[in-house]
């Protein structure tokens, strides 16, 4: 193991301790150089003042990025204008630019197109000196002035996200573009910035891709002599091995062999020792051959707080060392371990940093070894220009690391720009400390804040051979298949956890996939003959019964522990679940794996719901016997599993009829759950035709509760069989993300495009149509950004570990077809898609433009690779047009204006809503899955949500003593009275009691689980809002022959307690028999109402008495679900058809930082 090495000191390693004295004081003659300029204070001000870093962040994000001035303008008195803000403008300002900025925020908002040009113009200017102008005569005064006083620029351009290969390509050639600069001799790049969508399970692919990119670059630096220097940056996590592959390959081709040039390693990565390891290697071997010398760039890291919401987000390890402790320690190792004779001829060293400890031991170390030579120092542009110039004169060299942007591409900037903040503004940091008076306070006790930094710097020579080294991260499919270690997450009984996804920046993980999808694991074709004979399916439905005897008499937490081994099996088994996905249904590893983590977490999580069946008091609760789960074809692991694992937890057994597409994924994965000890007896598939024999099985008078994944269409087939039959159904959508000019639109695009088009857009959930309002409808940038980024996506099969976006599942039927290849009146394509093989089933993808509010586009699901444009003048239009599908189950915005998102949060018309992310991907309680109007059928609980499992059996009444009592709230208790007071029909007293019983539950109900936003899985990076909301419609409560009037009065309370309203009909007769109660009833005949039902869209009708067979029917027409079962005292279960349930997920960082946490 290499890392082993990393804990064994050198045998010269006492160098470094030997030059300690001799750095510190070197260090202390650098710090007594003041800092002269102006700009330099002012971000130290900045940092220190309490507003300060949230101001400027605020004034940067939100002020300067957006490209619509009039959002700029509201924004800016939302921060600055004294009659407006909520926080004060920071002290760090002078009292003329505080001047300055409180008049231009009181008159932005009236001459938004005066005031914002010079509001951005001002603030160039104020960080100026951190991001220089790439204009080229700027940048050529500024080459020959830093020449002149000794410096070197390394310039590193920055740009609008890379999402399609225009722009990769473009970044490309303005890089290009700057080596042709003789006055430029130094250029950073990163391999992310020139090629888009690089896909990480594609390691080798990607790295081709790359080196094709980048060949060209290299070629115009070869032009020169001598030649420009290119470094190779390092930026996120995921992208370290591939980076050091890349480097390694291209300088090892003949044509560059003799180029110096570069790379960055990041010390906060404990990684990073056997990476220099590896470059020192292969250092030492490319100049046996006669090749030049590498460089390797050693810098602390600045990209922290993204690896943070990307281990958060994921459930992974934070790839980043913990502590800044652990990080300067590894910094020391690194420069203990290369700074070495026999690495000099080799290997260039760049220190980059601005702990000036660290700068002078590096020195110090290399005067002592004699490899000053060996040795450049670097520090950033513009943070301490006088400190810089001080180590320059002692080392001889210094090189600047300096963003340059086109003035027309500012924002771009900002992503830096927070980085520099957040760094500068953590007590730890050395610039930090730097600009802080001896007597303020630091973070460590009793000493002034440079003395806290010379003990850190003390400590991180002491412990750096004893800190750790190696991958944080250290998931490994293939292992833990091969030892069958079961789930992964943390979770325990009581307490759900997430399983974590796949995380292909793992080698073994990579090539764990690459066995997923070669054909030697292709598990065939099905296996099970189709049943046609009803017979048949009487037979299974009757062995189902028989089986449920024993099974509903098992507690839930005995159910629990076979749901949570065959969690363990479907774990243990990924790899054969993923390749049944890939060979039979085309999809990809890359969608496949999160759907595995699904099912897994499906299980564990039903698993829980079975536990607290065993704690209900007060209701009763019967499982059904049978239940029929039909899934879909598009997630054919997940969704079918769940329904059987719900079933299973509640004490029901199940039939599974599979869709015939997706046959042979539901024999491997029911082998899998047999291994678990799941029984034939509990879990049957039958593969019941399309024709007879699957009527039978989902019409079966035996049968009594179907689990429905599909079409609308579907449902209602399936109830016209069986108009009465329990169906609980998750339906189509016609998905919308809402985009306003306060969006960012880099995030924007790329959400977009993963959700319309993840799947080839074969999810209920994905995005086919995106809704701008206002000025970013005109954008150029936004929409030449989503235009490149559908453009590049790479079609094709499932099997190729290359391809990004995969075919349908078959060739399109009527509406798919019309979606790809018509146009309605008005519309274009933006991207039009094409056909790409005679079977029909690769497409790319399309992008229409001008779709009209209601037309076929609009308000039709068409489930493929095609998504259209809408243009909306306002936010209300464009919620209006979300709202007005007819269906109810995704919806998202972007917007970074907070306003807005409180706005259309409250608006919204889905079950599962998300802010400034994408709109697919719902994770098991972080976001449970299920809609609203048409795109739900049935009670409208959540899957994977706490409702799911409850809604597969009968509740009854139990003993009311043991309900919990809430404390009534004035308005029920003034109800109650009312109630007392009523006249007739007539009450008893154990009515009365019951009716406050039920009253007092309700209120708990409401404290403890309906009135409260939850986020039980409480990620900082985002959050995920489980709440309840009033229907959008009044309930329909019908009252027939039989029905009880107390139960009536029931409804009425649990009304009062949610908000939501009650429209309550009788026929005439049981109106008249109802007294005063009866005269409060809208009154129609079993008829009318029955056709009321048949035309309304989506409505639950709470049925009271004994319900006429015409209202079934009726329902089963129109979507709507009549609600039959007893009303009861259980305000847990009464409330429950007079909400609904909505998850929804905002991101609540920008860049990593998070306001008001980030320090």
């Amino acid at each position: 193991m290499l890392s082993s090495q990393a804990n064994t000191p050198l045998p010269n390693s006492s160098d470094v301790e030997a030059v300690v004295t001799k750095a510190i004081h070197r260090a202390e003659q650098w710090l007594e150089i003041e800092e002269t300029s102006a700009s330099t204070k002012q971000l130290a001000d900045m940092v220190h003042d309490p507003d300060g870093v949230e101001f400027t962040f605020a004034f940067v994000d939100r002020v300067a990025r957006p490209e619509d001035n009039a959002v700029s303008a509201k924004e800016f008195a939302k921060i600055a204008n004294p009659f407006k803000r909520t926080e004060p403008v920071p002290g760090f300002m002078s009292l003329v630019d505080s001047i300055l900025v409180t008049a231009g925020s009181i008159a932005a908002p009236l001459l938004p197109n005066i005031v914002m040009p010079i509001a951005r113009t001002y603030l160039r200017t104020t960080v100026g000196h951190l991001v220089l102008d790439a204009e080229s005569k700027a940048l050529d005064r500024m080459l020959d002035d830093y020449r002149d006083r000794g410096f070197q620029l390394n310039l590193n351009l920055l740009g609008e996200a890379v999402l399609g290969e225009a722009e990769a390509q473009c970044r490309l050639d303005n890089t290009i573009d700057l080596l042709k600069n003789p006055r430029v001799d130094y250029v950073s790049v990163k391999a992310s910035s020139v090629v888009s969508q690089l896909n990480h399970w594609d390691f080798e692919g990607s790295i081709e891709r790359l080196k094709d990119r980048l060949r060209p670059l290299y070629r115009q630096a070869m032009k020169r002599n001598p030649h420009p220097f290119i470094n190779l940056d390092m930026e996120e996590y995921k992208d370290l091995h591939l980076t050091i592959k890349l480097f390694t390959e291209l300088l090892d081709e003949e044509e560059f062999r003799d180029m110096e040039a570069g790379i960055v390693l990041q010390a906060y990565l404990p990684d990073t020792f056997d990476a220099l390891r590896e470059l020192a290697e292969f250092a030492a071997q490319r100049r046996a051959k006669g090749g030049a010398k590498i460089k390797v760039r050693l810098v602390k890291g600045a990209n922290l707080s993204m690896e943070r919401v990307d281990s958060e987000i994921h459930d992974w390890p934070q790839a980043p060392f913990l502590t800044k402790a652990e990080v300067d320690a590894n910094y020391v190792r690194l420069l203990d371990w290369i700074l070495q004779p026999e690495h000099a001829e080799n290997l260039r060293v760049g220190v980059a940093s601005h702990n000036l400890y660290h700068l002078a031991l590096a020195h110090e170390l290399s005067v002592a070894r004699n490899v000053e030579h060996q040795l450049d120092v670097e520090m950033l542009q513009g943070m301490s220009p006088a400190q810089s110039e001080a180590v320059r004169d002692v080392v001889g060299n210094m090189i600047l690391y300096t963003p340059v942007v086109k003035k027309e591409d500012f924002d771009v900037a900002i992503s830096y720009l927070v980085r520099r903040l957040e760094e500068n503004g953590a007590k730890q940091n050395f610039l930090y400390a730097l600009f802080t008076p001896e007597d303020d306070e630091t973070d460590v006790t009793g000493m002034t804040p440079m003395q806290g930094q010379e003990l850190r710097f003390r400590n991180s020579v002491r412990d750096r051979w004893d800190t750790f080294a190696g991958s944080r991260r250290t998931q490994n499919r293939l292992e833990e298949e091969a030892a069958k270690k079961g789930t992964q997450s943390a979770g325990l009984p009581g307490n759900f956890v997430n399983e974590p996804d796949t995380d292909p920046t793992l080698p073994a993980n990579r090539e764990w996939a690459l066995q997923i999808v070669d054909p030697t694991n292709d598990p065939g074709p099905a296996q099970t003959p189709q049943v046609t004979d009803p017979a048949v399916i009487d037979a299974a439905v009757a062995r189902c019964r028989e089986a449920s005897e024993q099974w509903s008499k098992k507690t839930g937490a005995e159910r629990a522990e076979l749901l949570d081994r065959a969690a363990d099996a479907l774990a243990n088994n990924r790899s054969k679940l993923i390749s049944a996905a890939v060979f039979e249904a085309g999809k990809t590893v890359a969608e496949t794996d999160p759907e595995v983590s699904e099912a897994i977490d499906f299980a564990r999580y039903y698993a829980e719901s079975a536990r607290q069946l065993d704690h209900v008091r007060g209701s009763v609760f019967t499982p059904y016997k049978s239940v029929v789960v039909t899934p879909p074809w598009n997630f054919p692991i997940a969704i079918p599993l769940g329904g059987v694992f719900a079933a299973l937890a509640a004490g029901a057994c199940v039939i599974i009829k599979p869709a015939p597409q997706v046959l042979r994924i539901a024999e491997v994965f029911m082998g899998i759950l047999r291994e678990a000890g799941i029984s034939e007896d509990l879990v049957q598939l039958v593969n019941a035709d399309e024709a007879e024999a699957g009527k039978r099985l989902v019409s079966h008078p035996d049968v009594e509760s179907v689990i429905l994944t599909g079409a609308s269409e579907t449902a209602k087939l399936f109830r016209s069989w069986k108009p009465r039959m329990v169906i609980n159904a998750e339906t189509s959508g016609k998905n919308a993300i809402i985009v306003t000019p306060a969006a960012d639109p880099d995030l924007a695009v790329a959400d977009i495009f993963k959700s319309a088009y993840g799947h080839a857009g074969q999810k209920c959930s994905a995005a086919s149509l995106i809704i701008t309002v206002g000025s970013i409808g005109k954008s150029k940038r936004f929409i030449n950004q989503l235009v490149d980024a559908v453009r590049s996506m790479k079609v094709g099969p499932g099997s190729d570990i290359s391809t990004y976006m995969n075919g349908v599942i078959e060739a399109p039927g009527d509406k798919l077809l019309r979606g790809l290849t018509e146009l309605e009146k008005g519309e274009k394509w933006l991207v039009k898609p094409r056909k790409l093989n005679d079977e029909g089933t690769l497409w790319s993808p399309g992008l229409r433009d001008n779709v009209k509010p209601g037309s076929w586009f609009h308000t039709h699901e068409c489930f493929g690779p095609v998504a259209g444009i809408m243009h909306a003048e306002t936010l209300d239009e464009a919620i209006e047009w979300q709202n007005s599908t007819g269906f109810g189950l995704t919806g998202g915005i972007h917007t970074i204006d907070v306003e807005e998102t409180a706005y259309w949060r409250e608006r919204v018309e889905v079950g599962n809503a998300y802010v400034e992310r994408g709109i697919t991907g719902a994770i098991v309680q972080r976001q449970s899955f299920g809609g609203w109007k048409n795109s739900s059928l049935g009670s409208g609980a959540k899957a994977g949500g706490p409702n799911y499992v409850a809604q597969q059996g009968v509740w009854t009444e139990g003993d009311i003593s043991e309900l919990a009592a809430g404390t009534l709230p004035t308005h029920i208790t003034q109800l109650l009275r009312e109630i007392r007071g009523l006249g007739s029909p007539a009450l008893s007293k154990d009515d009365h009691v019951w009716l406050r019983r039920a009253a007092e539950s309700d209120a708990y109900a409401m404290s403890t689980e309906f009135g409260v936003e939850h986020d039980k899985t409480a990620l900082v990076v985002e959050s995920n809002v489980f709440r309840y909301k009033p229907l959008l419609e009044p309930l329909r409560v019908r009252v027939s022959e039989g029905a009880n009037p107390r139960d009536l009065l029931r409804l009425k309370l649990a009304s009062a307690a949610t908000g939501t309203e009650l429209d309550i009909s009788a026929n005439p007769e049981v109106a008249r028999e109802w007294g005063e109660l009866g005269e409060q009833m809208r009154t129609s005949s079993d008829r009318d109402f029955a056709e009321e039902i048949a035309i309304a869209q989506s409505v639950r009708v709470r049925a009271l008495g004994n319900s006429p067979e015409e209202f079934y029917e009726a329902a089963a027409k129109s979507g709507s679900v009549i609600l039959d079962q007893d009303v009861l005292p259980d305000g847990r279960r009464e409330l429950l058809p007079l909400l609904l349930e909505q998850a929804i997920s905002t991101t609540e960082h920008r860049f990593g930082y998070i306001h008001g946490l980030t320090p």
